[in-house]
């Protein structure tokens, strides 16, 4: 059996990329799969659940994709600036956060937006929701951390931080989190709600992920990653990933094998191997792609194995949307305009979108004629 992998990451030059993942025993490779001018401004985060991806950008939308049906499913409009932050809920929700302030709750069955409210007096700067889905945690340019209860959209706790915080993210359990600011780290019980401990990188942390309930990746403005323990405050394991600052890291498993991704300024995405029980060593390059891109997020779908048949007839759906060498290369290169990119086709089904802005126009016109017809 396959398993089915596809690297998603987004850049300043305001595409989004798509690279399929062939697995091997000691060597992954990955082939361009889609590139798609997703956005009119740089993006600045993306999501990923089992169907859907997400992106967030400067241009304050959200476009989505079904990446199984590979069609394009429609933009989500409701911030008023930059979206700074998207988190998937498993299979039935998405949150989003923005430079309004506001954290928005969307349903996936219908894409509706099931709650909006103001989070913080700032930019929402990072989200983070519970494993049990109830509660998500924020932080923002009000210098403050936030606990939210989803069931009705209220604050149930403030803590004032003195700093901006700009990642805040839960373990996988749920028994602690982490708020970083700058090149510190600070883990919090959830208990108790205090700091048990500081863990300090050399430079301003960029990205974090968990890959243990006690373990954490870091990356930071600088090539180096870095592992650390959050109950002994040391550092396991540190290793060059990238010739330049890495902007992002994933991790996934796939069947038994613990993988870490990286995304780096540099345009290369890196898969690496780590091994648990040798977690000082560095780990092993599975596999690398240059995107001559300046990226800026990243994600990994992961779908469900395929075997026999099933695989051939996946390998023949992305192979009609997989672009020649040449037209990759000038793609990546250029980044000019839509028609280089592969067209993903839209789903008319929902446009939900424009039909609210239709709807809207449409009774303020009534409106207006009501009033007109009333002074006459």
């Amino acid at each position: 059996m396959a398993q089915q992998l596809e690297l998603i990451a987004g850049c300043y030059e305001q595409i989004v990329f798509g690279y399929r993942v062939q697995t091997g025993e000691k060597k992954w490779t990955s082939d361009a799969d889609f590139s798609h001018h997703a956005h009119t401004a740089s993006l600045s985060a993306v999501a990923v659940n089992d169907r859907y991806i997400a992106t967030g950008s400067k241009d304050e939308t959200i476009q989505l994709y079904d990446i199984k049906k590979r069609v394009e499913y429609g933009s989500l409009l409701h911030h008023d600036g930059t979206i700074s932050c998207l988190e998937f809920y498993g299979k039935t929700h998405l949150l989003s956060g923005g430079e309004d302030g506001l954290i928005c709750v969307w349903s996936t069955k219908k894409w509706e937006c099931l709650k909006s409210f103001r989070a913080h007096k700032g930019h929402v700067t990072s989200l983070s929701v519970h494993p049990s889905g109830k509660i998500v945690l924020s932080v923002g340019t009000d210098k403050t951390l936030r606990t939210w209860n989803l069931i009705d959209g209220r604050s149930a706790f403030i803590k004032n931080i003195k700093q901006n915080a700009h990642i805040v993210m839960w373990s996988p359990t749920g028994e602690r989190y982490v708020v970083v600011v700058n090149e510190k780290m600070d883990i919090y019980n959830l208990e108790t709600a205090t700091v048990t401990g500081t863990i300090s990188n050399k430079k301003r942390i960029s990205s974090i992920r968990f890959i243990t309930n006690t373990i954490v990746v870091v990356a930071g403005d600088e090539e180096t990653v870095r592992l650390y323990d959050t109950d002994s405050l040391k550092c396991l394991c540190e290793f060059k990933a990238h010739e330049n600052r890495v902007k992002a890291i994933y991790s996934i498993t796939v069947g038994e094998t613990l993988v870490l991704v990286t995304a780096s300024s540099d345009g290369y995405i890196k898969m690496w191997k780590l091994d648990l029980e040798k977690i000082q060593d560095t780990p092993a390059l599975l596999g690398e792609v240059n995107t001559s891109a300046r990226l800026t997020c990243l994600g990994v779908w992961q779908g469900s194995p395929v075997e026999g048949s099933q695989q051939v007839e996946a390998e023949a759906a992305c192979s009609q949307v997989q672009p020649s060498r040449e037209e990759t290369q000038r793609e990546h290169k250029d980044h000019t305009t839509e028609e280089d990119s592969i067209k993903l086709v839209r789903n008319k089904k929902v446009e939900f979108v424009e039909d609210k802005i239709a709807t809207k126009k449409r009774k303020a016109e009534e409106t207006k004629k009501k009033k007109k017809r009333k002074s006459e």
